[in-house]
Parts: C-alpha cells; structure tokens; sequence
C-alpha cells in the first residue's frame, strides 16, 4: 500500500510484498538522478505517493513539488495552466498568469492522467521536454525553464499511441524510467501493515486502538480491493 501521511508531505511505501520492495527500490535508485519518470497502474494504488517519494529523495528535494491534473483541466486552459499568459501591453484588463512551469522551476513538476492531455498541448510539451523552453500563452518570448517531469496515468499509453490518441515521440520522452504499481488485490500480503497504518492513524486522531482478529484480517485479504488503497 502507498500512503501519504495526513500531517504533512511526508510519503511512504507501507507493506513487505515483493512488489512494494520493488517499487521501493526503483524509486530510491532513479530519485537522486534527474531522469523523467512514467508511473503508471490503476486508480488509487498511490501514483502521486511514488510521485512525491522522488522528488523527496531527489537532489530537487529544496525546490517545490506541483501537481497537474490533467483530467481536470479544461482543454482550452490546459496551456494557460501549463505555460501561463503575458500581457503584450502591461496593461490591467489582462493581468499575467503564472503557468506551473514556472511555479516548478527548480523543482519537480507532477502532471497526474498525462493521457489527457490534447494533441495541441502535447506537441507544445514535447518542445518543453526537447529543447527546455516554452513561450507563455499569448508571448513571443522563449522562456528557459529547469524541471524534473513525473508524469502518471491509468491507461496504456502504447495502445492510445498505436490509436493515434497521443504521440509516439512524446510518449518516449516521457517514459524513460517506467515504473508500474499494482493493484491491491494483487498484493494482498500488504494488508495486515495496511490495518496497523490506519489504525495508528485513527489513534492519532483521538479513536481507541482496536484490534483485528485474524478472521477479519483474512476477509480483507481476500476482498478484490475495486479502489485500492
């Protein structure tokens, strides 16, 4: 299990699967390089955990960790978002926007369900990933920009690239080190860690400890876990 602690950004891996260690172990090897990261598995198995744990371990651990939901945005200010807008006469009526480029200088930029993102964008977010400059909304001027990418989806990318549904050049730009996390039900070992982390947590919160009996304990591990952690 992949959790996030509530009193801060403090992330951890819980549990002893063989999975989990391997997750674990790739995100302490490529944390400290400045290599883009593909996260991939369903909803709810801790993408931006894994995310966060990276940019933790990184030599960007200083700089700001942003966080992009691509499903969420709408497609029309899904650049103003990413890149911003300048005004070409200073005046009042329409002020700039920071774009999150620039809010992650030096830092890690996290851009959740990447799979989102349209055709327009992704052609303006390989030139980012090429060439390390960007041109606000609305500006003329390239602007240098210095931040690690994370990207994560649910979905399979290659089958939306052989669907002509995202770029082909792109998807490799950003999949350098893959790393997938599966679903709870597939590492059901981690469940009895998982009780004990969420009942530290409710005892955090003021609510008795109580205890799980075995039976019950068995019940959850043998549950399908639709939403996973």
């Amino acid at each position: 299990g992949l959790l996030r602690r509530k009193a801060g950004a403090e992330a951890e891996l819980i549990g002893q699967s063989a999975a989990i260690n391997l997750v674990r172990h790739s995100v302490e090897r490529v944390a400290p390089t400045n290599s883009r990261v593909l996260i991939t598995g369903p909803a709810g198995s801790g993408k931006e955990i894994v995310a966060r744990m990276v940019h933790k371990l990184s030599r960007r651990a200083d700089g700001r960790f942003v966080v992009v939901n691509c499903a969420t945005m709408q497609p029309e200010r899904m650049e103003v978002e990413l890149f911003g807008t300048e005004t070409a006469d200073g005046r009042d009526e329409n002020p700039a926007r920071v774009g999150t480029f620039e809010k992650a200088h030096n830092g890690t930029l996290f851009l959740d369900e990447v799979s989102e993102i349209t055709p327009s964008t992704q052609v303006k977010l390989l030139r980012v990933l090429q060439e390390g400059e960007y041109t606000m909304v609305g500006g003329r001027t390239a602007l240098r920009t210095n931040v690690r990418i994370i990207a994560a989806t649910h979905r399979d990318l290659r089958q939306l690239v052989s669907r002509g549904q995202f770029r082909e050049d792109l998807f490799y730009r950003l999949n350098v080190v893959p790393l997938r996390l599966p679903p709870l039900r597939e590492r059901s070992e981690d469940i009895p860690a998982l009780v004990t982390h969420f009942l530290a947590m409710t005892a955090e919160e003021g609510l008795p400890i109580k205890n799980i009996h075995g039976a019950a304990i068995n019940r959850l591990k043998a549950h399908e876990w639709p939403g996973n952690v």
